[in-house]
Order: structure tokens, then sequence, then C-alpha cells
């Protein structure tokens, strides 16, 4: 099932969110190194990537919605959940980058939780969105798997 948001027929979408999911990992990582007493900068790396995972994922959010308002309704509740999740990602970095912003080396506690849940919400979104790709066929040229028992 194609859809709207797309390039030359490759959905816009799934080409976007790697950046966000990627800085969100790697901002998780840099809290880690300097955790682990590392010296440097790498509280301030984290707070940086973590702000561009927030814009990425606003951006990679436009053709999501343009798509998810094409879905029909087996697919659609699927596409739903996956939205809230990420809206609840993109909700979670940006307390996590206001708590940070005035010192960010201040990040353990809560803004070190904040991280860690959130990449753990970005798990379940993340198999979500796959469900939509490999279950319900969303942006995939053939038609969905109808045949096997238990998929819809």
């Amino acid at each position: 099932m194609r859809t709207p948001a797309n390039i030359a027929k490759h959905p816009i979408h799934p080409m976007l969110v790697p950046i966000p999911i990627g800085l969100w990992i790697f901002s998780l990582v840099c809290d880690l190194i300097s955790l682990a007493g590392y010296p440097g900068a790498w509280s301030t790396v984290a707070l940086y990537t973590m702000v561009g995972g927030i814009v990425g994922a606003l951006i990679a959010a436009i053709p999501g919605l343009i798509d998810l308002l094409s879905l029909p309704a087996g697919p659609r509740g699927t596409a739903l959940a996956h939205m809230t999740i990420n809206l609840l990602v993109v909700a979670l970095y940006v307390i996590n980058s206001w708590l940070r912003w005035p010192d960010p080396a201040n990040f353990r506690g809560a803004p070190l939780w904040l991280s860690l849940i959130g990449v753990g919400l970005l798990a379940v979104s993340g198999w979500l969105g796959g469900k939509m790709v490999y279950v319900h066929g969303v942006a995939v040229n053939a038609a969905p798997d109808t045949t096997t028992p238990g998929r819809r």
C-alpha cells in the first residue's frame, strides 16, 4: 500500500527516522561515557545530539502524519499508537534538554532516567513501525500478507 508522502515512490518518513533515533541513542552513549568518568565534553555532546534528535523527529513527523491520514482502519490503529509513543518520546527529550540546559554536566538522576526511558520507548515504537510495514504492508508496493493465521 503506497503512501502519499514519497519521493519517486520511496516513502519519506522511513528515510528520516534514523536521524533522531541515531542522535538519541548516541546521546545516551555520551551520557554513559561521561558517567564512566572519561574526561571531555561528553555531557555537552549528549545535550546537543538530544536537541538535534528533537528537531529531526519533528521533521520526520510531518510525512509520518501525512501517511497516517491516508491509512485504512486496520493499520491506522497501529500507526496511532506509533505516533503517540513518538510524541511522548519527543516530550521526554524536550523535558530532558530543558533540565540539562543550564549545566549539561548535571545529567545524573532524572535526565539520565529520561534518556533510558526514551530509548526504551523508541524500541517499542520501532517495533510498531515494523509491524506497519511487515504485517500491514504500509509503504510497500506488494499486498499485505493476509494468508498467515494471526495476521490482519
